[in-house]
């Protein structure tokens, strides 16, 4: 698979009734123009957030350098933000052979935050998908 197929493995945006699902690859710019996400989203990503990032900047690099406090923090918390993570684990199996496994798991704002930027490489920590509740949405006031 070439690196283009890659990065689209990761851009998507899926509804259900209670959240929003974004791929981490996403640019801001690129979610502008996407027609599935939701005004409101929009609006928000225009207003507040561009002003705090550029738009070229990717969901995956804003959330590894999230620091908690601030602005962006702030308003992704009020959006009732998850992050799913893929965790890069060691692994031994029944006959004692060792491997490496990527294990999926949903973390809040404040856990991903917790966890330094140096940490997130080293332990091979991969952001693929910020999911949004539809209640944070439809509660946050533009």
């Amino acid at each position: 698979m070439n690196e283009n197929q890659q990065d689209n493995s990761f851009k998507y945006v899926m509804m259900d009734t209670g959240h929003i699902y974004l791929g981490a690859k996403y640019s801001y710019a690129e979610l502008l123009e996407e027609d599935a996400v939701p005004f409101k989203l929009k609006t928000i990503i225009s207003r507040y957030i561009l002003p705090e990032t550029k738009a070229e900047t990717t969901l995956e690099s804003q959330l590894c350098q999230l620091e908690n406090g601030s602005l962006l923090f702030g308003m992704l918390k009020q959006l009732k933000i998850k992050i799913k993570v893929s965790l890069l684990l060691d692994r031994t199996g029944r006959a004692g052979r060792g491997g490496q496994r990527y294990q999926e798991k949903i973390l809040t704002l404040e856990q991903l935050s917790l966890i330094s930027p140096e940490q997130k490489e080293a332990d091979g920590l991969l952001i693929t998908e910020m999911i949004i509740s539809r209640l944070g949405l439809m509660s946050f006031s533009v």
